[in-house]
């Protein structure tokens, strides 16, 4: 049930954050429907190469492949003004997927009781790997290399999960919760991780 409730949540928020950044670069309806499948499911394709699980194992996610279709065709179909209103919510929707999918990446691994250093790796690619593609492919800069704090969020919930210290729907919840709220802090108030002072050194 955890993993179907987490699965849901991120493939919900990812595709319609991929749908956001398909409209906002002009692709017509084939262009968004990639885009919003390579978001909701880049991630999940790149963690199960990482820790050996067999790519066609995305493939059984039919269930999951129809909700992502069904809510790109609704937002597809939303007026331009509705659209134009819900556009500043693509930087949530994103954290939504983000903080997700991290989670689940980081159960995946513990579930298989592969090392703390999966746990995190896992929930690294697995919150991120579908917005990377997805910028790639819109001609952007990954969100991930942004100034932003963004990928540092996803180690909350490799090490909390990776480590046995949250192991219930309700602390997995709360772990969503707060990568959500530390992701939208950092862009509100332009949090970013310290800089090395190399190249302040090489031009004075």
């Amino acid at each position: 049930m955890t993993w179907d409730i987490l699965n849901v949540i991120g493939t919900i928020a990812f595709a319609l954050s991929g749908v956001f950044v398909a409209m906002e670069e002009d692709y017509d309806l084939m262009g968004i429907y990639i885009l919003g499948f390579v978001t909701a499911f880049g991630g999940g394709a790149i963690r199960n190469i990482l820790i050996g699980v067999p790519v066609t194992a995305l493939w059984e996610q039919g269930t999951l492949f129809f909700i992502a279709f069904l809510i790109m065709t609704i937002a597809f179909l939303l007026p331009a003004y509705l659209f134009e209103k819900w556009l500043k919510w693509g930087l949530l929707f994103d954290a939504i997927g983000l903080g997700a999918f991290a989670v689940q990446g980081a159960i995946f691994a513990q579930e298989m009781n592969l090392p703390l250093s999966a746990s995190i790796a896992a929930a690294a690619l697995t919150g991120t790997g579908g917005g990377m593609i997805r910028d790639l492919l819109a001609g952007r800069k990954p969100l991930f290399l942004r100034h932003e704090i963004y990928i540092a969020w996803t180690m909350l919930a490799g090490i909390g999960v990776g480590m046995g210290w949250i192991q219930s729907m309700p602390g997995y919840l709360l772990l969503l919760s707060v990568i959500v709220l530390c992701r939208m802090l950092s862009v509100q108030y332009n949090w970013r991780l310290p800089k090395s002072q190399w190249h302040k050194r090489e031009t004075q």
